[in-house]
């Protein structure tokens, strides 16, 4: 059962829904039209020397992810 993201085509919603089906019709929250369209989510991936896309942005920027608190990882490259 994944998540997605949808925008509303009526009021411009961003919003993101827990879908059973793939053919399932999905409902804006704010104003209930169902004309809805998903979008394309960005995803976690690898590349080839083993490094993730989030440690290749930071690791050149100095900056820490929250999950070492500014110590050496190799979540963030740091």
């Amino acid at each position: 059962m994944p998540i997605y993201e949808y925008v509303c085509a009526d009021c411009n919603n961003k919003f993101e829904e827990l879908v059973f089906k793939n053919d399932e019709e999905v409902q804006c929250p704010k104003c209930n039209s169902k004309n809805t369209k998903k979008l394309m989510s960005l995803c976690r991936s690898r590349v080839s020397g083993g490094n993730s896309l989030d440690s290749l942005s930071s690791s050149s920027g100095g900056s820490s992810c929250a999950g070492c608190s500014g110590g050496n990882c190799a979540t963030c490259g740091g």
